[in-house]
């Protein structure tokens, strides 16, 4: 496994790609493009139809599974703040200063290749 750099390359490689699974796997979530995943490793918040959420508070469900079939069309990174993908008016944002994380990362990204296949290269911030 290589580990990227802690840039914004990753996220700009999701530019244009449709969420096709939101996974919620113990206690973190990850968001799948039909290749790279984006691991929230501290929880998530987000804003999805003008409706505020926090994951795990109870409603948080419901509306992150929305973002299924929604597509990355911008994107913000502050290494000291949040790292945040913008779909429209829906916004997922995965905070990452250190009283939110919970430990020494707030979230993963895993590549592909140009076949789509996972290419071994994952971010971490």
């Amino acid at each position: 496994m290589n580990v990227g750099n802690d840039s914004d390359d990753p996220l700009r490689l999701l530019m244009g790609l449709e969420v096709s699974a939101v996974s919620f796997v113990r206690d973190y979530v990850e968001l799948h493009f039909d290749g790279p995943v984006l691991r929230a490793l501290s929880d998530p918040v987000g804003v999805y139809g003008g409706r505020e959420w926090r994951f795990p508070e109870p409603g948080s469900l419901e509306p992150m599974r929305c973002y299924v079939g929604e597509t990355v069309d911008g994107y913000e990174w502050d290494p000291d703040r949040i790292l945040a993908l913008d779909f429209g008016e829906h916004r997922f944002v995965i905070p990452l200063d250190s009283d939110t994380s919970g430990g020494p990362e707030s979230a993963h990204m895993v590549g592909v290749d140009e076949s789509g296949a996972t290419s071994g290269i994952v971010w971490i911030w």
